[in-house]
């Protein structure tokens, strides 16, 4: 007997997963430089710069997969280089999904980190330049601990909102079982086929997995204490 005879659609929950937590580290790979700037950026195109990365939280998912999708596709800006690269589409591909999900769940991962920036202040990191340390150092053994409570708080918003996706993940991925099926789109076919019972596995899979992961963000925020 199979793993997928005990919890129906293991396959599409793998590759969320997969694609949640891939998502989450490059978001905060790239993410921290972005939020480090805006934290500390005085310049009036502030809030223009801040519009951009909130943008995603009030654009409606298929308008914002719409222009994903041809952005990404075998004529767009960012899918031509790519086809030309690799002679693969971005679209309808997992690699395609991972950009797709970036975008679309950047302000879970930026706006947190922002915030945890602009309350430690620059304050530590100056102390630790002026004291020797090189910028790296400063933010990796100063910054990042102060800052602590907001990269949690950062990854799991951005993999719990990346995880429950569905209108820009089938607009630029598709459903292509064992590549792009996620598990919200499973759902959705489940339902469609009015399979409600194993429709109503994987949503009370989601739902449980969402509450855990919104308990974990308040449990550890309440207990939380930075180094200083």
């Amino acid at each position: 007997m199979s793993a997928e005879d005990f919890i129906p659609g293991l396959g599409p929950l793998w590759l969320s997963f997969r694609l949640a937590a891939i998502t989450v580290v490059l978001l905060l790979l790239l993410g921290t430089p972005l939020a480090w700037r805006l934290a500390h950026m005085k310049s009036r195109f502030k809030p223009v710069l801040e519009a951009i990365v909130a943008l995603p939280l009030v654009l409606p998912p298929t308008v914002l997969g719409f222009y994903l999708l041809l952005l990404l596709g075998p004529q767009g800006l960012v899918g031509a280089p790519w086809v030309r690269l690799t002679g693969e589409a971005l679209t309808f591909s997992f690699s395609g999904l991972v950009l797709a999900s970036m975008v679309y769940s950047a302000p879970f991962v930026i706006q947190p980190l922002q915030t945890a920036f602009e309350t430690t202040g620059r304050e530590p990191w100056e102390t630790a330049r002026t004291l020797g340390a090189g910028r790296l150092d400063a933010f990796l053994s100063v910054v990042l601990p102060l800052s602590g409570r907001g990269f949690l708080s950062g990854g799991i918003l951005g993999f719990a909102h990346t995880l429950g996706e569905f209108g820009v993940v089938l607009m630029v991925g598709g459903n292509i079982p064992g590549r792009t099926r996620v598990i919200s789109i499973a759902i959705y076919d489940h339902v469609e086929t009015l399979d409600y019972r194993y429709a109503h596995s994987l949503s009370a899979l989601l739902v449980a997995l969402a509450f855990v992961l919104m308990l974990g963000v308040y449990a550890a925020n309440r207990r939380w204490r930075p180094v200083r």
